[in-house]
């Protein structure tokens, strides 16, 4: 049985409850002592024994009751430090003030190659490829920033937590460090946590909105080319939501519980986008990252690397990219190990990579590897039944973000919106209608509250007057746009150039309004 004896601290209380014991021919094979509370494990101890024993306890000073206890608390903890250690998947090491490991979980005797009892027999000098690590720990006491460290012929992030005596008062982050735990990180699984927090809201079709015939078909295709494990490319202008459809893909293929990380080749130089993708080694280059860093790919192991704006990349980065395609092989910069990881490569661009082909801007052989699917990513004037259903989107969001009651479009705004060229796409509706949500105090939008982009025809332009029905509105602008812009372009065709839309759809509403043309 396993009791708790409360006393009065005082010195020699806890032998005097042990004579009791003693007297009595108990045999102890457990004591806790953490005043005001003695816990004791006692085999023997049986429970009609506890009446005669609170007597011969109480006969000590400063005894308090006998309570019953299902486990020692020093037990619990233990219990649960080793079940907690057992269940985390990232190797997690326990050293003492002199490098020897006292704890090492199962995952850390896995990457070791060996048993939690022969691995803390180990000091990290004997575990780790660096061997000046320990002294550094030491020396600095276990205060050092994370860094990468090789365990067993695998990189890991290694970070340090000290082990501190406390102070007097019981705080032990500021005392004398004896000692530390060092959790170490897998390239994967850093992937993983960054993929968590940049994707915190999911990812899917839905995320893609729209009921054109257009984004349905779109859909139909991309959940058929999703679940191919290929690599996959992505066309369409700048601002139509190529991301977003890489990560829908992403997102019902089997790689869904894996990383997907992204890097737009467009935003960084060569240099700079070499690391991020393959990761370099210790001393690779002047300012990097004491002991190297994993790349985006070695980090999505089992996942997808999105490759935004592909055609930019230069012809360098586009022949290692190539070589990575062909075997799934790379090394990092400076490194002379290949690492093999299990990749799909989804790129993305709003260029025309066949006429960057024929000019020598573009490795052939890189294109063919990249095009194996392929999406378009229509624009948005090609898809207008969509507009409105968008926008209402967006202000939704602007609203909710700027604490606002939800906003509704009149008329004029809804005939601007839906006859705007939108040459930046989703991306320009959107900026619009945060512009007019920010600025804008009115409940109801007007043409006049959208701030439109430069180049624009706007409704103030063409002097449109809200109507009373949607027909109306939408009849009224049309009408005033044509009739301001044809004398600029006295042709339906270069009208319907000017406006980027079809001739026949120009000349059927030139008719329809009766504006004069020549035929």
């Amino acid at each position: 049985m396993r009791i708790n004896i409360q006393f009065k601290d005082r010195v020699g209380i806890a032998h005097e409850i042990l004579a009791v014991l003693a007297r009595r021919g108990l045999n102890v094979i457990g004591v806790e002592v953490d005043p005001p509370n003695i816990y004791i494990d006692i085999p023997d101890l049986l429970e009609f024994m506890l009446p005669s024993l609170q007597e011969d306890c109480d006969q000590v000073r400063g005894v308090g009751e006998i309570q019953i206890l299902d486990i020692l608390p020093g037990i619990r903890r233990r219990l649960n430090l080793d079940t907690m250690m057992a269940v985390m998947e990232d190797p997690v090491i326990a050293i003492d003030a002199v490098g020897q490991l006292v704890i090492a979980n199962a995952a850390a005797a896995a990457v070791a190659g060996m048993s939690e009892e022969a691995l803390c027999q180990k000091t990290l000098k004997d575990l780790l490829e660096d061997v000046t690590i320990q002294d550094e720990l030491i020396s600095n006491g276990f205060r050092v920033p994370s860094r990468e460290v090789i365990l067993n012929g695998e990189p890991f992030l290694m970070d340090v937590t000290p082990v501190s005596e406390p102070f007097s008062d019981g705080i032990a982050s500021l005392g004398q460090a004896v000692g530390a735990l060092l959790t170490l990180h897998a390239p994967k699984r850093i992937g993983g946590r960054l993929h968590a927090i940049q994707h915190s809201e999911g990812s899917g079709f839905h995320f893609i909105i729209g009921e054109s015939e257009q984004i349905q078909s779109l859909k139909i295709r991309a959940a058929r080319v999703a679940v191919v494990d290929a690599p996959l490319l992505i066309t369409g202008e700048t601002g139509t939501g190529k991301e977003l459809l890489a990560q829908a893909c992403h997102g019902i293929s089997a790689r869904s519980n894996a990383p997907f990380l992204e890097l737009n080749c467009a935003a960084l130089p060569e240099s700079l986008a070499e690391s991020e993708l393959f990761g370099y080694m210790a001393g690779a280059f002047t300012g990097a990252q004491r002991g190297g860093k994993p790349g985006l790919i070695e980090m999505a192991d089992g996942g997808t690397v999105f490759l935004d704006e592909i055609g930019e990349m230069s012809l360098y980065l586009q022949a290692k990219l190539l070589r990575f395609l062909n075997d799934g092989k790379f090394r990092r910069i400076g490194g002379d190990k290949e690492v093999k990881v299990n990749v799909r490569i989804i790129s993305a661009t709003h260029r025309n990579l066949r006429k960057m082909v024929q000019e020598g801007a573009f490795r052939e052989d890189l294109f063919y590897r990249l095009n194996v699917l392929h999406l378009e990513m229509p624009a948005l004037r090609e898809r207008p039944d969509d507009i409105l259903l968008l926008a209402r989107h967006f202000i939704e969001r602007a609203c909710t973000q700027a604490q606002k009651p939800v906003c509704r479009l009149n008329s004029s705004a809804c005939a601007a919106l839906v006859s705007n060229r939108w040459p930046g796409n989703v991306r320009q509706l959107q900026n619009v209608v945060f512009r007019a949500i920010t600025m804008s105090d009115q409940r109801v939008l007007d043409a006049a509250d959208l701030d439109w982009a430069e180049g624009s025809i706007t409704a103030e332009e063409v002097n449109v007057d809200a109507a009373e029905s949607w027909e109306l509105s939408v009849n009224a602008f049309e009408s005033a746009l044509l009739e301001k812009l044809y004398p600029q372009f006295p042709s339906s065709r270069k009208l319907a150039a000017r406006l980027a839309t079809s001739h026949s759809m120009i000349a059927a509403k030139l008719r329809k309004h009766g504006i004069p043309q020549k035929r």
